[in-house]
């Protein structure tokens, strides 16, 4: 790979959240029974004509301008020809030479430094229903059609070869992906194929300007098995190149099974599609207006909230991108932290205790129980010594089962510090009576050995003695024999 140079530019497919598809009112919902959520207008029935679904245009440029698009004012669908058996029209309403946005760019963090991206255009279209082959229905010789997801509105975001390696990829996908989920456009959810990915791949001499001939890996639902499908094609196209081969310009799927990509048809192009204007749908007119309403409603973009973490909240740039890896999480912690005055305190909370809670029960922040309010208020029964960190973690898990506020879940359990000294030193005693050995060694120079005894006296008072002024006691009284 000394000799080339890698140049990749991505095709990136995010299934839109509307509440109907496209250009009919069928709801889509993934999972339901095969054929259930059609309607005559998707199923392509004789006579029947589409109607513009106004909301995925509003979605379509919410993303636009969240990725410094141009918005296109005058804009059209036409009309792309190709025949598979699960597109029922035999051709698909999409977006040709007037794209809905266009001009735009991603700019995200890679490997510690940023990478900007120029996207070609953002555009509009129906996605295509599914095959159901042999290892469904059991029947080599047969396959059925699926059309719950025929109409589906899908945005396509298209970059420019801006691209030099597959992990670059990802880490562009990553960032696209952020943004999308972040302003409420697509769950993005890429086990359900809400986010698919096509990278276009090439190979060329390095220092040379003229991009080589680029292969396309088609619909790629999962970033590992995208970033093993670059890879093998890197791979590849190097051994046809080192052995004096071209390359051929083709599509292909990845088998993740063997880790190769194989060859699907050859690659089409614009003429092959016969694009024309789509006849059954007026143009659209967007106007200055329109944007100027949809611009404030986006919320801040996790580049800018991982730089204002770092900035107002003094926290690392590890931290900062695990507390914006969703808006959810970003939002739970930016009011943690106004509310407890603690931010970095706030985030080991959330990094920690709370993720494994999360993760336990398989639930996302914002469906938790335990709320900012909660979290600030542990926080502050630990700063006053109401209970220990040990208790708080306890008392964490309680309110994450029962939603009650720590405070009253520390004083209907008595769970409040002990803080008496004479209580804790009596404790202290009793424990250094016990423990004669660890004693002596403490009192020999073995300061490790207070350790244990403090142990010793946490346990006693089931975690309740306030640990600094075990540690005090127990050091006046062992240095004063």
């Amino acid at each position: 790979m000394d000799k080339y140079e890698i140049v990749i530019g991505l095709e990136i497919h995010a299934e839109l959240c509307t509440e109907s598809k496209l250009f009919c009112n069928c709801a889509y919902t993934f999972g339901a029974s095969a054929n259930d959520c059609t309607c005559p207008i998707c199923l392509a029935m004789p006579g029947t004509l589409p109607v513009i679904n106004k909301r995925a245009l509003e979605y379509a440029i919410r993303a636009g301008l969240a990725m410094n698009c141009e918005i296109t004012t005058y804009s059209k669908f036409d009309r792309k020809n190709y025949f598979y058996p699960d597109l029922p029209k035999n051709y698909q309403i999409s977006q040709y030479d007037l794209p809905l946005c266009k001009n735009g760019e991603v700019t995200f963090d890679f490997n510690g430094e940023l990478r900007t991206v120029a996207l070609r255009r953002i555009h509009l279209e129906e996605d295509a229903g599914k095959s159901i082959h042999a290892e469904v229905t059991g029947d080599p010789t047969r396959s059925f059609m699926d059309f719950n997801r025929a109409g589906v509105p899908l945005m396509e975001i298209v970059s420019e070869p801006d691209i030099h390696s597959p992990e670059e990829a990802i880490a562009y996908c990553r960032a696209v992906k952020e943004i999308l989920e972040y302003i409420e456009v697509s769950d993005c959810n890429m086990e359900e194929g809400s986010l698919r990915c096509e990278p276009n791949l090439s190979l060329r001499p390095k220092g040379s300007k003229e991009l080589g001939t680029r292969t396309e890996i088609k619909n790629k639902n999962s970033f590992q098995e995208l970033l093993d499908a670059m890879q093998y094609e890197v791979k590849r196209q190097a051994r046809i190149l080192d052995a004096g081969g071209e390359v051929v310009q083709e599509t292909l799927l990845f088998d993740a099974s063997t880790g190769k990509t194989v060859a699907m048809r050859g690659k089409e192009e614009a003429d092959d599609y016969r694009y024309f204007p789509e006849p059954d749908l007026v143009h659209i007119q967007i106007d200055d207006e329109w944007i100027e309403e949809i611009q404030p409603t986006l919320p801040e973009l996790p580049a800018d909230r991982r730089n204002r973490f770092i900035q107002e909240y003094n926290i690392s740039l590890e931290n900062a991108e695990f507390l914006t890896t969703t808006r959810q999480i970003a939002d739970f912690f930016d009011e943690a932290a106004h509310l407890s005055k603690e931010p970095s305190i706030c985030a080991n909370w959330i990094m920690g205790d709370l993720s494994r809670l999360l993760n336990t029960v398989e639930i996302e922040i914002q469906n938790s129980k335990v709320t900012p309010a909660h979290l600030s208020e542990l926080i502050q029964l630990i700063k006053n010594n109401t209970i220990s960190g040990k208790i708080a973690k306890s008392v964490l898990d309680d309110a994450f089962d029962t939603g009650k506020m720590p405070k009253q879940i520390v004083e209907e359990k008595g769970l409040s510090q002990i803080t008496d000294t004479s209580e804790i030193e009596s404790i202290v005693l009793q424990v250094i009576e016990d423990n004669p050995g660890p004693a002596q060694d403490v009192r020999d120079g073995t300061k490790k050995a207070i350790g244990f005894l403090v142990g010793q006296v946490m346990k006693a008072t089931q975690g309740k003695a306030n640990p600094q002024l075990v540690n005090q006691i127990l050091a006046r009284i062992l240095t004063a024999d």
